[in-house]
């Protein structure tokens, strides 16, 4: 049976999240192709918003797609795939169609053996756990999709939009892709990765715990000249080693880099809420200047200050 570039097959999970669901089939339908969307098992399928859906094409309709996406999924650890999805995606692949994971839909396409090799992501709350799952995987964390040519995974939720936008310039050129999200309304390609979108949360931990002692001291303090490691470790009465052995065990991570993550959250903060220019943002960040906040900034945003600021400033 011949595949067809212009038909999109997509693959909906029971229990999968109702927008990520929809992205792939809005995306491409706006853009003028054929989707063909089709259950995992016969029937209305549930979906985390309480409502029920009911695809209208078998998995069968889907051998002439020369594109299939297995969007968002359900919390991996539920129930299996089931095995008619998993041959579905594996004979799509082995006949040269363009196989997709957006979101937690990484994890049925690495199920079904298709990644081993290869570099790919999902939603980064679940990244350690598509890592320790498949080991033959290459993760990546910090995108918002990894092209391998043959197949295509994405980050979370809207990240499902830039990874199918990115099909259509890809394989149809700029002006499909830019038509698309012109109806859309959605930037057609952001930029950075999905290290913009992570939360840092403090740990929870203990009234009196000296390393939450710390991190309030820091937090309070971040643009003040003066505060680094040592100025920590002296404000809950420990000595340096000490503090970084305990801090490391309380947050897996050392001082110096909670410091400098909670530095670039200030200035994402600021340069998303406030008309102050980068050297003043950076000065009330912790940084001396502009140029010392930038390449941390675009090391943990992935995109300059600037660029930030044009991206998640309200119009």
């Amino acid at each position: 049976m011949s595949r067809s570039r212009t038909v999109i097959g997509v693959v909906i999970g029971d229990g999968a999240p109702m927008l990520e669901v929809a992205v792939a089939p809005r995306v491409f339908g706006v853009a003028g192709f054929e989707v063909r969307t089709a259950g995992e098992v016969p029937g209305p399928l549930t979906t985390t918003a309480g409502i029920a859906i009911t695809p209208p094409h078998p998995l069968a309709a889907l051998d002439e797609a020369g594109v299939v996406i297995v969007p968002g999924w359900r919390i991996p650890g539920g129930a299996p795939v089931a095995p008619e999805v998993l041959a579905t995606v594996r004979r799509a692949h082995a006949e040269g169609a363009t196989v997709v994971g957006l979101c937690l839909g990484s994890f049925v396409l690495a199920e079904a053996g298709v990644l081993d090799g290869r570099r790919a992501t999902t939603h980064w709350r679940h990244l350690d756990t598509f890592a320790a799952r498949f080991p033959e995987v290459s993760v990546v964390g910090d995108v918002l999709y990894v092209d391998e040519g043959p197949i295509v995974t994405s980050a979370g939720s809207a990240a499902g939009l830039d990874a199918c936008l990115h099909l259509l310039r890809r394989d149809h050129g700029p002006e499909v892709a830019n038509a698309a999200a012109r109806t859309l309304v959605v930037a057609p390609q952001r930029a950075g990765g999905q290290a913009q979108f992570v939360e840092h949360p403090v740990p929870r931990l203990p009234a009196g715990d000296a390393v939450a002692d710390a991190m309030r001291f820091a937090l309070d303090r971040l643009g003040e000249p003066g505060l680094d490691v040592n100025a920590l470790a002296a404000a809950v009465h420990l000595s340096r080693r000490t503090f970084d052995r305990r801090f490391r065990q309380a947050t897996g991570c050392s001082p110096l880099q909670w410091l400098l993550t909670q530095r670039v959250l200030r200035a994402q903060h600021l340069l998303s809420t406030t008309d102050a220019g980068i050297d003043a943002v950076a000065r009330a960040s912790g940084f001396a200047d502009g140029v010392a906040l930038r390449p941390h900034f675009r090391r943990a945003v992935g995109v300059p200050p600037q660029t930030y600021r044009a991206g998640f400033r309200a119009a």
